[in-house]
């Protein structure tokens, strides 16, 4: 039964009919409890909230008697701003030929090109699949 069922009549006292008043009575109280913990945290979080906007309200006072206005605050001046720059690509280190007979390139870095792996496990050495320097 999901909670959205204790919410119709009908399917209450269908459930209920056949339950003992005492057990009906244990679940109220239990349903009780999560009432008043639901009503405990939606204070807590009303309270934080309240809290935030009291202190929100204290720091915007603040800059004003400073004379500094929000946008100031938020904005960084042009020079404080770097880009990243993108670094160039790895250059290929190795050479083989895919199961399409088509030349491909790999730098050595991430996964093995299976070509590659099945070649090892074969006995072959990575040397055999270098890059000739032109």
């Amino acid at each position: 039964m999901s909670l959205l069922s204790l919410n119709n009549i009908r399917t209450l006292r269908a459930q209920a009919r056949d339950t003992a008043v005492d057990v009906l009575e244990e679940m109220l109280d239990k349903l009780r409890v999560v009432v008043e913990e639901k009503q405990e945290e939606q204070q807590q979080l009303e309270a934080q909230q309240r809290d935030k906007a009291a202190k929100l309200e204290k720091y915007r006072e603040l800059l004003a008697s400073e004379g500094i206005s929000l946008d100031e605050l938020t904005t960084q001046p042009q020079t404080a701003i770097k880009t990243k720059s993108k670094r160039a690509p790895r250059p290929a280190k190795y050479t083989y030929v895919d199961e399409k007979g088509q030349t491909k390139y790999w730098t050595g870095q991430g996964r093995t090109p299976s070509v590659i792996s099945k070649a090892l496990d074969n006995g072959k050495s990575l040397d055999d699949f270098l890059l000739l320097s032109k």
